[in-house]
This record gives structure tokens, sequence and C-alpha cells, in this order.
């Protein structure tokens, strides 16, 4: 109920006037049944801007996080969240990355949306990241088409770190569903599930038309900041620096 709320009265009109989101290939999503909406991830602001756009329901993969922060502002994110139907996943370990599959198996299982991001967070430049292995698990195990999506410009209006959201106008794009029945059975092959990563990626890709870095998102930001870490120790600010 509250999720039907905030998509069409508290915070789902103020997105678009906001945003005056702009979208494409809206058709490609699935009237009914189940899929997996996966897209790429620049902004926080994407977990309400697709959802708003989109006419069925959509449940995501939210990292844990966002339900156990400290303090009234912890309370009310989790409540947010869990309020909008969202679900909790801890991202450390192989352990968290099968419940992970379970609790989207279980989306899947009852004909509805799934959005995962297969990079697994933020990307921290703006560049397209590695994906993933876990949705292609998930597609061929549920037997479900995957529906490739690109958030444009939200990078640029609330990039990593930014509260407030600049106000500009944003592009949702989705592109045709990927069949991925011709795996059917191959769930624990990791060749396969590399290649159906990969050519999810791709989809999503083409249609952002973002710079590709084959590595994963989380390693490349680590050694980024390690080496921004290293070179303040190497290089210290004077204090007139």
């Amino acid at each position: 109920m509250f999720y039907y709320l905030l998509k069409y009265v508290l915070l789902g009109p103020l997105l678009r006037l906001l945003f005056r989101p702009r979208i494409e290939g809206l058709h490609h999503v699935p009237s009914s049944g189940a899929a997996i909406i996966a897209g790429n991830h620049l902004s926080f602001s994407d977990h309400f801007l697709m959802p708003a756009v989109l006419k069925r329901r959509i449940t995501f993969l939210a990292k844990a996080e966002y339900f156990t922060g400290p303090g009234l502002k912890g309370r009310l994110t989790a409540f947010f969240f869990h309020s909008a139907g969202q679900i909790p996943v801890d991202r450390s370990g192989k352990e968290a990355g099968r419940a992970a599959i379970r609790e989207g198996l279980g989306v899947l299982g009852k004909g509805e949306l799934l959005g995962i991001y297969p990079e697994g967070t933020r990307s921290h430049d703006g560049r397209l990241y590695k994906g993933k292995v876990g949705v292609a698990v998930m597609a061929l195990k549920a037997g479900v088409p995957v529906v490739p999506c690109a958030m444009i410009g939200t990078f640029e209006a609330q990039p990593p770190g930014k509260v407030v959201p600049r106000i500009r106008p944003v592009v949702i794009r989705f592109g045709e569903p990927l069949d991925f029945s011709r795996y059917a059975g191959m769930e624990n092959e990791k060749t396969v599930l590399r290649a159906v990563t990969d050519e999810i990626m791709y989809a999503i890709l083409t249609l952002s038309e973002q710079e590709y870095v084959d590595r994963y998102a989380a390693v490349a930001k680590a050694e980024e900041e390690a080496r921004g870490a290293e070179d303040g120790r190497r290089f210290p600010r004077t204090p007139l620096g």
C-alpha cells in the first residue's frame, strides 16, 4: 500500500516534476509475468526514478546498510525502504551472495519484476563496470527474461556523496528483453554465467553509451582510494595547499 502511495502521491509526481525524465523503450518491459530489470547504477536517485516511471511494481535488492543505520535517520531510512518493498542484502561473503539469490528468486517466483544492479554498487566515476554473475544465476534458475536498462544523467544529478540532487533532466532507457532459455539447466557452469552476465552488461553499455571498465567497481574504487591515501602520505598538504 505504501509503495503505491509513494509512487502515485508522495514521491513519484515530485520526481517527474523535478527531473522531467524522458522514458524510452518502456514497451520492452513485460506487462505481466516475472522478469529482471538489470540496470547501470550511477546515483542514489536511481532507486526511486526507475520505479516512478514503470507501470508495474518493481522490487530491488538493496544493500543492508540502508536498513541498519543508527539513530532516527537510520530508523526512518529503514522504514522507508521496508515500506517501499525493498529487500535488504548483506553484500559481504559468499553466503551473502547466495542469500541475495534466494531472495531474488522468491520475488521472481511470485511473477513479479525484480530490479538489480549487476555492478553490485554505484559507479564512483560514472563509468560502467564489470557485472557480477548473480543476475545470470537468477535469470537461468527462474527462466525469466532480462530487460537491460540505462539511467542517463543521474550521475550528474546526484553523484556519490551528494545529498541534495541537482535539478536536471534525465533519460531512462529500456532495451529489448534478453532471452537466455538456450542456457536452461546450466546455471552451475561458470563460463556460461560469465557469458550471460557479459551479454547483459554489453546490452546496458549499448543503451547507456558509458565508458566500460572490465573490472569490478568495488575493487577499482578501493584501489583508487588506496592510491589517494598513499599520495596523501607521500605529498602531505601544506597549510597553504
